[in-house]
């Protein structure tokens, strides 16, 4: 019986091509997307709509895939939104937005999709969260802090849905070619602020960085083996080596020093 995925967030980038592969290996595949009447691309997997900001969304989506198959066997949390901006002077909104679509969307997701596994025996949870969730990085603090969260909560959480036979995990990838930066919120360079300068030099490496990005696909077929694993890790990473090295370095360098490659590597 081939097994039932949810990904949140599969219209385009990661969930995307996440879908497809899992599409063509024989899964049946439901991405979402806030507006699916807006995707004109032809895909070769189902698209439903879900809000992860809304719990009605939600739980709609979840009960038409359930309806339609019977089942629902994997959820990938890949649903998210990007920020930058100097802390100072990024919206409060807009830190709540971020927060609400990174961390309590994904929990919400996990709420309205755990009946459903504990009655059919099991199950399989994947949260996408990001390596900047490792690290405070400059200007782009929020979305550090959104995505550390939800790599703590996946701590958590895995342990109490554990005697549900219900497996949870975190993929933390790197930069990947997508148009995330596209998508992303980000706090104006202002004229008059005293971040002009850093901010402006920090927001074109960091756009730099996602142009330059690994294939996505590298993400999907890491996914593709956490699910085929049958006692997944806590936390994976898939990306370029000196990003997941970052992560190593950060745990073994004075938190001073660590602070100093930083700033060399954003030119601070």
């Amino acid at each position: 019986m081939s097994k039932v995925v949810l990904i949140t967030g599969g219209s385009s980038g990661i969930g995307k091509s996440v879908a497809t592969y899992l599409t063509n290996k024989g899964f049946i595949v439901y991405g979402t997307s806030r507006n699916p009447s807006r995707i004109t691309e032809k895909l070769s997997f189902n698209l439903v709509a879900l809000d992860v900001s809304d719990e009605k969304s939600i739980h709609e989506a979840v009960a038409t895939i359930i309806e339609n198959e019977g089942r629902l066997d994997i959820l990938v949390n890949n649903a998210g939104v990007g920020i930058t901006g100097p802390l100072e002077e990024t919206p409060d909104q807009e830190i709540k937005n971020a927060f609400q679509t990174n961390v309590f969307g994904p929990i919400s997701v996990c709420k309205a999709v755990l009946p459903q596994m504990r009655k059919q025996g099991g199950g399989k949870i994947i949260n996408v969260t990001s390596i900047a969730g490792y690290m405070g990085l400059p200007y782009r603090g929020i979305y550090s802090a959104t995505k550390g969260a939800l790599e703590i909560i996946t701590e958590a959480f895995r342990m109490e849905i554990k005697d549900f036979n219900i497996q949870m995990t975190n993929v933390a990838p790197g930069d990947f070619a997508t148009n995330i930066a596209a998508g992303r919120y980000h706090s104006p360079v202002l004229d008059n602020s005293p971040y002009k300068k850093p901010y402006g030099n920090t927001l074109a490496l960091m756009n730099e960085h996602v142009d330059e990005g690994n294939d996505p696909v590298e993400m999907a077929e890491a996914i593709y083996k956490i699910i085929n694993t049958s006692k997944p890790k806590i936390h994976y990473k898939v990306g370029a080596f000196m990003q997941k090295f970052s992560i190593v370095l950060k745990r073994i360098l004075p938190d001073t020093m660590y602070e100093r490659l930083l700033l060399n590597h954003y030119k601070l």
